[in-house]
């Protein structure tokens, strides 16, 4: 009985560790300096991590899949807008992600703006890319909306 709990919690541990292999940033201003630095545009997920049902289906469904670790990895740089009920958020952060939203015209969550993004001066000019919410049918089928958006065909 010890070794199957202590298999199981192996498991679990290495699920968890998987899960967090990614980095995502909640300062906008960093996320841009690493962006630019390795040249991959910005995935904006708006969400309302503690309240809103669709964003917590989008995470369980996609966000926290292997299929989708191991795109973000090679193609964005993640960064997570929060808009919570009941989590206390830092002021700056509160503040930063009010500003965000009025920005690019976010009325409803989840949504995804990928963009890229340049701050010169102190100000910050960003270059829309696309946008998603939550898709249907599971990783692959979210993954190929970002892959055309992030990697569109060129006509």
């Amino acid at each position: 009985m010890k070794k199957i709990f202590l298999i199981t919690l192996f498991l679990v541990g290495a699920f968890a560790v998987q899960a967090q292999d990614l980095k995502w940033y909640t300062d906008v201003r960093e996320a841009i300096t690493v962006s630019n630095k390795e040249q991959k545009p910005m995935l904006m997920f708006f969400t309302g991590s503690d309240w809103c049902g669709w964003c917590i289906r989008l995470q369980t469904e996609v966000l926290k899949t292997p299929e989708f670790t191991k795109w973000a990895k090679d193609n964005v740089i993640l960064v997570e807008l929060d808009y919570p009920r009941r989590t206390p958020q830092a002021p700056e952060i509160k503040n930063q992600n009010n500003e965000l939203q009025q920005a690019f015209g976010i009325q409803g969550f989840p949504t995804i703006y990928f963009t890229s993004a340049e701050a010169k001066d102190g100000k910050v000019n960003f270059k829309g890319l696309g946008q998603t919410g939550y898709v249907a049918g599971g990783p692959s089928a979210w993954l190929t909306v970002a892959e055309g958006i992030v990697h569109p065909k060129k006509s």
